[in-house]
């Protein structure tokens, strides 16, 4: 398999970056979800799964090292009465770096047709805000996505190929970095939500993951050895 893309996410449920090449650390991509917005009323995380309007804004890393987000209408801001504005409640933007004490989150007990009719919260990662402190990088092939968008599933390397899955519990090389494989990443209702560029709301992609794959897409790696990966590197074991 071979790396088709690389993308960075700088901000929790936000459009994010596509890269041409990227150093991958002990903590993943640098700035990975290295910001989230959280509501300042309930102190909880915002994610897609609460708040579907956050797919349709975009973060992206300045030159300075910080963030912007990129509204629907096109304004760049970082400036939260902007961003509570746009989002219809009181927000913060924060960074990793404050994420000392794992945040909490929502997720839709069920998925009606009207909306969900209740919500479990649930812990997450401290540093980048990822959904688990397991995951610092996601893969996924195109060979497993099939006819899929593959911006439903948010993946940092998208693969050429196929075969992610027989990975759990591997070494494989990826460009200068080696990676150590885990267990598949559990897909939620994000896969199913709207997103710029056409992605229309469609349940059955999650019903299908379920249904076929026991609810799970993409897989999860550790970084044994920090290294810079590049679009057209090889997924390659690692030697003995």
């Amino acid at each position: 398999m071979r790396v088709l893309e690389l993308w960075r996410y700088p901000v929790k449920s936000l459009q994010g970056e596509r890269l041409t090449e990227t150093w991958v650390g002990p903590l993943g991509i640098p700035r990975d979800r290295g910001w989230a917005l959280f509501d300042r009323a309930t102190g909880m995380g915002l994610t897609a799964r609460r708040v579907p309007e956050l797919l349709f804004g975009a973060g992206r890393v300045t030159a300075d090292g910080g963030v912007e987000i990129v509204l629907p209408d096109g304004t760049a801001t970082a400036d939260e009465a902007v961003l509570s504005d746009w989002l219809g409640r009181r927000v913060e933007l924060r960074a990793a770096t404050e994420n000392v004490d794992a945040p909490t989150y929502e997720d839709p007990g069920d998925e009606e047709p009207d909306g969900p009719t209740e919500w479990m919260q649930w812990e997450g990662a401290t540093g980048p805000f990822h959904d688990s402190p397991r995951i610092r990088l996601s893969l996924v092939s195109t060979g497993t996505l099939g006819t899929w968008d593959r911006r439903r599933f948010r993946a940092n390397v998208l693969l050429d190929g196929a075969g992610e899955d027989d990975l759990a519990g591997r070494n494989a090389v990826l460009g200068e970095s080696e990676l150590r494989f885990g267990a598949p990443i559990f897909r939620c209702v994000m896969t199913t939500r709207p997103q710029p560029g056409g992605i229309a709301r469609d349940t059955s992609v999650l019903k299908t993951i379920h249904r076929e794959r026991d609810g799970l897409l993409a897989v999860r790696a550790a970084v044994l050895q920090p290294g810079t990966v590049r679009v057209g590197d090889v997924l390659a074991p690692a030697a003995d």
